[in-house]
């Protein structure tokens, strides 16, 4: 005979929480695995777990109104005759024409332009419209070679072979076919409405001396002009750092586990990767192990949100970020003014992540005409710029808090972790001791 407590309310699982049974259902009913958009959902280590050490009487601080905070940044120094110099070091990640609307693609470049910084094409090619609002354009060179062809890698400034993302390093995307509309389809070479997934890895090498090879080909390409960076995903982030470095990179691109993708599996972007807190120390010592900490440039990209967010990786030694999923935002996605509608799809704003679905009210991760319409450029490229700005003021105000005279000149010495995870991925002391767990100290 079985007795219920009154006092006590029925208890669930935490292995087998409701969205978990969810998923279980989803996947019994359907026999597919799910595919969305946008990173991880999980709570990882992150920047909100460190914070800074402003200047009292040991540090003095900087005058915001007097004394100048520079945050400008140079990129590909190295080896290209045409390195570019940023007005900002927040940049805007590779997002592609095909998983975003042709009026999105316009609206970042017009607000990446208006701050004084770049933006990246994404897998599939490039548009007229996006290099002509873009004043300084990284040309995306991915497994696909989709939308690939020499006349496009001259008319960039810098071109970015991408080896892995941090939504799903070791995996290739997915474009559906209902967002293969026919100019999709004539620049990516593809059927139109026929589900397409990028390769994995790259056709024609299988190491690390073949991509020194293809770096060499894309530098006689473009005559030594273009600044060449090598994306990785958060995986291994020393070795693949070392290894772009060896192969001839002028830029090292390294993206979390909470950057995001268009399309792909839910199980790898939950399952997959390193945070992006615990990628950036490996590979700035591989730099400092190699002598090439500053000359050879990190960008870091995964869930960066705000000023502090772009201060504190610049702080672990990364010279510049890049964001995505935050510009989606700014220029429009997920606003609540589509509610409504995003109720509709059995969705709500905030959460809504079904990119490939094509159905995005916002117009933004979309090829319905009369959806993508929706979206002015101009004024979501305003916005954009907006945001920009923003970030980098509040990236500039911590470091004249901390007495910096460049956002370059934060090191780890200015920050302190909240938690133990923290301390040990950052390697910076738990706040209020000198202890980083495996360094010693107390």
């Amino acid at each position: 005979m079985s007795y219920h407590n009154p006092y006590t309310p029925p208890r669930k699982s935490a292995t087998f929480d409701d969205y978990t049974l969810a998923e279980i259902r989803r996947a019994a009913a359907t026999g597919i695995y799910d595919i969305r958009g946008a990173g991880t959902k999980r709570k990882v280590p992150h920047f909100d777990d460190l914070l800074f050490l402003g200047a009292s009487i040991s540090r003095y601080p900087l005058e915001g109104y007097r004394e100048k905070c520079d945050t400008t940044v140079v990129l590909g120094s190295r080896f290209a005759k045409k390195p570019i110099t940023l007005k900002t070091p927040i940049t805007i990640a590779g997002m592609s024409f095909g998983a975003l609307s042709g009026n999105a693609k316009e609206a970042l470049g017009r607000g990446a332009t208006i701050a004084g910084t770049s933006t990246t094409t994404g897998d599939g090619g490039m548009t007229d419209e996006e290099r002509g609002h873009s004043q300084t354009l990284v040309y995306q060179y991915l497994p696909s070679r989709y939308g690939m062809n020499p006349r496009d890698l001259r008319r960039a400034d810098a071109i970015e072979v991408v080896v892995g993302q941090g939504a799903k390093p070791g995996g290739g995307g997915m474009l559906l076919g209902q967002k293969i509309s026919d100019r999709v389809a004539n620049m990516r070479n593809l059927p139109k409405g026929i589900d397409q997934r990028s390769a994995c890895r790259h056709p024609d090498w299988t190491g690390p001396d073949d991509l020194e090879i293809k770096i060499m080909e894309l530098r006689e390409i473009t005559d030594w002009e273009k600044p060449i960076y090598v994306k990785v995903g958060g995986a291994r982030p020393y070795y693949d750092t070392a290894l772009a470095v060896k192969a001839g990179a002028d830029v090292v691109v390294l993206d979390g586990m909470q950057g995001g993708t268009a399309a792909t599996q839910d199980v790898f972007i939950e399952n997959v990767g390193m945070p992006t807190l615990a990628c950036i120390r490996p590979a700035v010592q591989a730099l400092q192990d190699l002598d090439m900490h500053r000359k050879v440039q990190l960008i870091i990209s995964g869930g960066i949100r705000s000023g502090a967010d772009v201060a504190k990786a610049l702080a672990l030694g990364a010279d510049a970020v890049a964001i995505g999923t935050a510009a989606l935002v700014a220029i429009g996605d997920n606003d609540p003014h589509w509610e409504e509608e995003y109720q509709k799809l059995g969705t709500t704003a905030g959460a809504y992540d079904d990119w490939h679905d094509g159905k995005d009210p916002a117009g933004i991760t979309t090829q319905d005409p009369e959806l993508a319409k929706r979206l002015d450029p101009v004024a979501a490229g305003r916005r954009l710029a907006n945001y920009l700005k923003v970030m980098t003021l509040e990236a500039q105000t911590i470091a004249r808090a901390c007495g910096k005279n460049h956002l370059h000149n934060l090191e780890p010495e200015d920050l302190v972790a909240l938690t133990i995870e923290a301390s040990a991925m950052a390697q910076v002391p738990l706040a209020g001791t000198n202890w980083i767990p495996g360094k010693g100290g107390f």
